[in-house]
């Protein structure tokens, strides 16, 4: 078999969560599948590290796909070019994004992680918003089956798009290898070496309004009010989206000194970040799944998490779950595990047992099997 696949995402250095999933799936179905052919649709010059087997083909398609109308013009034009030298028996997207006009011979499975545009439409800009309206549901629904990584997102998908809830798989998310606890004396280290020494609580994500870091930073300001401590909130993500409300907050903090902000970090440092801290703070407001979740628990870290969308979902018992828009209820929950030492433990113990749930050979083996049904 053929298989002709969307791996615009795979960028070097530059993984964000639909990059990992990409690169963690496709590197265990190529190795595990050597008896059929990939061909890897790039949209730049790629690098060699995503060419995972000699079953691999890589191409470079036209344009790079960096704006709305590049966007078309890519899966609309570019992929559809390559498609007819290849002569696949399927295409596989992973990112959301899909060709409308497949030939009919020419199988498709399409992963769409989420549809936070549709929910929080003031977190997109109007003419990317204008392009997901128009093309998301036509993607969705163009497709042979769809998978997906939450059954939060499976549903949202149906009651958004009315695509039949037989025609979605749902694969999860796994976690990096590299993700396990340190010892006491190494976490002393993390610690000296990014926070002055002290115990912190750890944010991770893009730097986003749908992060809700702006709400974080206005609990970590009345934990530190209300509790004497040299905690610090270690703040890991790219500053994107950091002017307005978010940039606004930290500058009104009280107790801003007592944030580190430490930009994007190489996955090296960041395993390290999770394990020395004293929670990982991870309010976010929209989430099709929400991966740090589970890296803190292979981290052997305690979890604060949202309890909306696919995060108690992923979370279960392992986590303290608050609203995202209550900043007590974020702010009692950095208290409760920064006073209560058997808690914290607990919850470290339930996300031992949570993590086994999900694995990338899982999501590797769940995307083949999607893949297998529309033959």
């Amino acid at each position: 078999m053929k298989v002709a696949v969307n791996t615009r995402l795979l960028l070097k250095d530059k993984l964000e969560g639909i990059g990992w999933f990409t690169h963690e799936s496709l590197r265990r179905i190529v190795t595990q599948h050597k008896e059929h052919q990939f061909f890897f649709l790039f949209d730049r010059p790629y690098d060699e590290q995503f060419v995972y087997g000699s079953n691999v083909t890589p191409i470079v398609a036209y344009p790079p796909a960096r704006h709305p109308y590049l966007w078309y013009l890519f899966f609309e034009k570019g992929i559809p070019a390559k498609l007819r030298g290849i002569s696949p028996d399927l295409f596989l997207s992973t990112d959301g994004w899909m060709p409308l006009h497949l030939k009919e011979s020419v199988k498709s499975v399409n992963v769409i992680h989420d549809l936070n545009f549709a929910h929080h439409r003031d977190f997109i800009k109007p003419v990317v918003l204008r392009y997901y309206d128009r093309f998301f549901p036509r993607f969705a629904q163009a497709a042979d089956r769809l998978a997906t990584v939450s059954e939060f997102t499976r549903n949202d998908i149906h009651d958004t798009y009315g695509v039949p809830l037989e025609k979605i798989d749902v694969v999860y998310n796994g976690c990096n290898e590299m993700f396990h606890p340190l010892s006491e004396e190494e976490q002393q280290r993390v610690r000296d070496q990014y926070a002055g020494g002290c115990p912190y609580f750890l944010f991770v994500g893009l730097i986003h309004k749908r992060k809700n870091l702006a709400n974080i930073f206005r609990a970590f300001d009345e934990f530190k009010s209300r509790e004497c401590s040299n905690a610090k909130l270690m703040v890991v993500g790219d500053k994107k989206w950091w002017e307005g409300e978010i940039q606004d907050t930290y500058e009104a903090m009280r107790f801003k000194e007592e944030v580190v902000m430490m930009g994007r970090q190489p996955m090296e440092t960041l395993h390290r970040l999770y394990a020395a801290a004293r929670a990982l703070v991870y309010a976010s407001l929209f989430e099709g799944f929400g991966i740090p979740i589970v890296e803190a628990f292979h981290a052997e870290t305690a979890v604060i998490t949202s309890d909306v969308t696919s995060m108690p979902e992923v979370a279960g018992d392992a986590a303290l779950l608050v609203d995202p828009n209550s900043v007590a209820q974020i702010s009692d929950a950095m208290f409760a595990l920064w006073k209560d030492d058997a808690l914290r433990d607990r919850l470290v113990a339930k996300g031992r047992l949570r993590r086994e749930l999900f694995s990338w050979q899982q999501t590797a083996d769940r995307l083949w099997n999607c893949i297998e049904k529309v033959f």
